[in-house]
Order: C-alpha cells, then sequence, then structure tokens
C-alpha cells in the first residue's frame, strides 16, 4: 500500500473524493459486472472507507449489482467510480478517477477466465482465473 493524500472525481465534477491515507495496488478486474458497468475491464485500487471523504456528491448514486456489493457512479456523466462490499470497512475506487500523479501501479488480473475475447493480456503480470484468492 502507497501512503498518500489522493484526490478524483467523475467527468463532470458531479462527485469529487480526497483519500486520507493508504490505497492498495491497482487490480484490474476482467469479471462480467465489471466489463458491464464500464464498457471493458476495471482498474481499481482501494482504501480504508473512513479514509475516504466525498468533497462533492451532488450526482453520487449507488447501484446495487449483487447481494454482497454495490457500485458508486455519477448520475450526471455515468462516470463509474467505487465498489464496496456491504461488509466490508473499505472501498475500491476505480483508477481512472484519480487526479494526476496516482502514485499507485497495477499489480495483478483478476477474474481472467470471464475476460472478453478482443484483446490479449500481454503485460506480464500475475493472472487469476477468479478472484484476488
Amino acid at each position: 500500500m502507497t501512503a498518500t493524500t489522493a484526490t478524483g472525481g467523475c467527468l463532470c465534477g458531479g462527485v469529487r473524493y480526497r483519500v486520507s491515507g493508504k490505497l492498495r495496488e491497482v487490480i484490474a478486474c476482467h469479471c462480467s459486472q465489471c466489463r458491464r458497468t464500464s464498457g471493458n475491464f476495471v482498474t481499481a485500487t482501494n482504501a480504508r472507507a473512513a479514509d475516504l471523504h466525498l468533497t462533492a456528491e451532488g450526482t453520487l448514486a449507488w447501484y446495487s449489482s449483487s447481494e454482497e456489493a454495490e457500485r458508486g457512479f455519477c448520475t450526471r456523466c455515468g462516470g463509474n467510480l467505487f465498489w464496496r462490499r456491504f461488509d466490508s470497512d473499505t472501498i475500491s475506487i476505480m483508477a481512472g478517477t484519480l487526479d494526476l500523479p496516482t502514485g499507485v501501479r497495477l499489480a495483478r488480473h483478476i477474474f481472467v477466465a470471464d475476460k472478453s475475447d478482443y484483446f490479449d493480456l500481454t503485460d506480464g503480470l500475475p493472472q487469476r482465473p477468479a478472484g484476488t484468492g
């Protein structure tokens, strides 16, 4: 994990956030839900939920994407911002929503058994057929 104070937000600025704490390395998730919410695979870091502070949230909405988790997105621009388990004290933050410089790096791919067929993974990073395991 990287100790940091990071900021980020959606495309239109309706949702902005600040993270005061550690960010996990970035994981690329290829599961079918991530593909459908983003149009591709998702790259996400995470932090303690208590370290995430919303500085603008007027357009933030939450969608229960399963019995276990929900996804936070902007209702104006459609930006995919967050993913969180209902029973967790951490929150995943879509890496592309972080302001530069991010201070994080891609570490591995998960759910590669579900990845789409239009690209190959050739970056040499570890790949897991299912979750983070």
